[in-house]
């Protein structure tokens, strides 16, 4: 573990805490994802800066490795890494506005995981229980991540360096490329990868991709391979290129359904317990 950047260790990544109570690795990386989506949303309707909300993503892709979506919910450490991120990057969000849009976004993925009728949202009752029960949850996920991950919550983001590598590389000029790598970038964050890997070698898969999708050739043949001007491993270039790939396969119904009903400890217990007898390393 860096003292400036913490990535998880070997262990964490080939056992994590959640695959070790029997989640399937597919599922952890789909629940990961969406947990990623929830903080986007909720971002963009609260007018969030992007800083945050990147950075939100990363804390909360750094906490799996710590802890399994066992003990705590997907949905309440996506609003607790939110909330936690925007008062470390200077752009504090109220509470009050949090709690309305993390309401709104659980009313409608238990809707959807359930049907697909229009969705309509019944505002809570600032009388009533659950105001304060979401309230609470999110004071726990944010305390829970800082204890959690020890109060290493630095987080380095990728966006400064793209410029510089496509300045290098003579890519500025291409704006389509320029783009897609930034928008490469924004997916990643749906993946572990930047718990994973050090900042040069996501910038270097986030260019791999947008080069290769644009079909810009640039020097891959050794010993002259663009890469290696930045420090970068063709090995873990590529297997950042894996975890973002595979964020576009196609699921189908009953895969996004799932996803979206078990935003829940209680709905991943219930999910596990059900599957617990197919499942010998689930204990």
């Amino acid at each position: 573990m860096s003292a400036l950047y913490p990535l998880a260790s070997l262990s964490q990544i080939e056992n994590t805490p959640s695959k070790q109570h029997g989640m399937p690795e597919d599922l952890e990386e789909d629940l990961r994802a969406y947990g990623c989506k929830l903080i986007v949303q909720a971002g963009r309707l609260l007018h969030q800066k992007q800083v945050a909300v990147a950075a939100a993503q990363i804390l909360f892709q750094r906490f799996w490795f710590v802890t399994s979506m066992k003990q705590f919910g997907v949905g309440d450490i996506a609003m607790g890494a939110l909330y936690l991120a925007s008062k470390l990057e200077e752009c504090p969000i109220r509470m009050r506005d949090l709690i309305n849009v993390y309401d709104a976004l659980l009313q409608r993925s238990i809707h959807y995981s359930k049907a697909d009728t229009e969705f309509k949202y019944h505002a809570m009752s600032y009388f009533g229980s659950t105001f304060y029960d979401i309230k609470d949850a999110v004071v726990v996920a944010e305390m829970q991540i800082l204890k959690r991950l020890g109060f290493h919550v630095q987080v380095v983001l990728p966006y400064g360096t793209l410029v510089n590598y496509l300045r290098v590389l003579g890519l500025t000029n291409h704006e389509d490329a320029c783009s897609k790598a930034w928008g490469y970038l924004n997916d990643a964050l749906q993946t572990p990868v930047y718990a994973l890997y050090q900042i040069p070698t996501i910038v270097s898969a986030a260019i791999l991709l947008a080069t290769r999708n644009l079909q810009i050739p640039l020097p891959s043949t050794p010993p002259n391979c663009w890469w290696e001007l930045f420090d970068a491993a063709w090995e873990d270039i590529w297997s950042v290129c894996g975890y973002i790939m595979r964020l576009y396969r196609e699921r189908d119904v009953s895969e996004r359904r799932r996803v979206m009903g078990m935003l829940t400890k209680k709905e991943v217990r219930r999910w596990l317990e059900e599957h617990a007898a197919g499942n010998p390393t689930s204990h």
